[in-house]
């Protein structure tokens, strides 16, 4: 029997659960699965020279997913263009944008040494939601109108409580439980915590692919983890609910290391795809304009799907007369297409764009 759903399930156990429930065949030959998926990425990523012209346009893709999870919906030409223009972005394509912010900023201060901390999780929140407030002091209701699903933890102290054992287990180091699925323990708890008013989920999504790069699985923030959870959304929070009404850990571990393997699966096949365009594009670039081709200019092209002047100015390529000459060759070549918009000219990577449209 599982908590009333109307009363804050202020016994909430700490983590990790039980050993029974997640020393399974089952689990660790799935997690066996995704820890090769998640290999080969990370291992055909750091083979590249600058994997680093990944990170706008895939970080971006994950905001997305991740965002329509919570009915925050726009298009990836909207996106791509506001990457670009911050001045055309509506409500909700900011709102995306924030979440990929809150995620490559976050990536960076793991990568950089830092440990997970209450004060980490609460910058995330507050970068995605663009709200100055953090942990909530007050009860809040899971479900409809007509029925709560489920009441979380209330409220600061005991939230604090809750997070201080998170951060604890998160930072904890141990051979004793594959990361993988310790990762899927720490998400399922961190959504029961549920510490803020709103956000709670996107801010949970960000800190997983954060413990990715924490437990040295992934050097950078490319995978599309939220593609899997968007497509099999009931089955996410059908198995979050069976967990606390059930324990049922065994199907949620299994739901979290399957998304792991599938989404290493379709993010590695996004990057060979992209590797292939970048090395077309490098071929044709020194076939047909070898007076302007140079690699700073043909890594600009890739490091997000629409490019300006400004950008080539800024890397040092080009004065902006010369940008002008470049990227408007390049249109002639058939590699970039031209639009303007307001007073800005900006140019499509059109094989980039197609990748990402399929």
């Amino acid at each position: 029997m599982g908590p009333n759903p109307y009363e804050p399930y202020n016994e909430l156990p700490d983590i990790l659960p039980d050993e029974r429930y997640w020393r399974l065949l089952s689990v660790y030959e799935q997690a066996n699965r995704a820890n090769r998926a998640l290999a080969e990425l990370k291992g055909r990523l750091s083979a590249i020279p600058n994997p680093g012209i990944f990170i706008n346009t895939l970080s971006l893709q994950e905001a997305k997913d991740s965002s329509s999870i919570e009915n925050v919906f726009t298009s990836n030409d909207k996106l791509f263009k506001a990457f670009t223009l911050s001045s055309t972005a509506d409500p909700h394509t900011k709102e995306v944008l924030r979440y990929g912010k809150a995620l490559v900023d976050g990536f960076r201060v793991i990568k950089s040494g830092n440990s997970f901390s209450v004060e980490l999780i609460e910058l995330i929140y507050r970068n995605i939601k663009d709200e100055s407030d953090g942990i909530r002091d007050f009860p809040v209701y899971i479900g409809n109108k007509y029925r709560s699903i489920y009441t979380p933890p209330c409220c600061r102290d005991l939230i604090f409580e809750k997070l201080n054992n998170w951060v604890a287990v998160a930072n904890s180091i141990s051979d004793q439980i594959d990361p993988l699925i310790k990762i899927a323990i720490l998400h399922y708890q961190f959504e029961a915590i549920h510490p803020f008013r709103d956000g709670n989920g996107r801010t949970g999504r960000v800190i997983n692919v954060l413990l990715l790069s924490a437990y040295g699985l992934l050097d950078d923030p490319v995978l599309y983890l939220s593609k899997y959870i968007n497509e099999n959304k009931n089955d996410y929070y059908r198995l979050l609910l069976d967990v606390t009404e059930s324990k049922n850990w065994e199907g949620w571990i299994l739901f979290m290391l399957k998304a792991i393997e599938e989404t290493s699966k379709y993010t590695l096949d996004k990057v060979l795809t992209i590797i292939d365009l970048f090395n077309d594009t490098k071929e044709k670039m020194q076939g047909e304009v070898p007076d302007i081709y140079s690699f700073e200019l043909l890594e600009i092209l890739f490091m997000q799907v629409y490019c300006k002047y400004a950008f080539l100015v800024e890397r040092g390529v080009a004065s902006r007369n010369t940008a002008s000459k470049y990227l408007n060759r390049l249109v002639d070549l058939g590699i970039l297409e031209k639009e303007k918009v307001g007073n800005e000219f900006i140019f499509k990577n059109k094989g980039l764009y197609e990748i990402f449209g399929k």
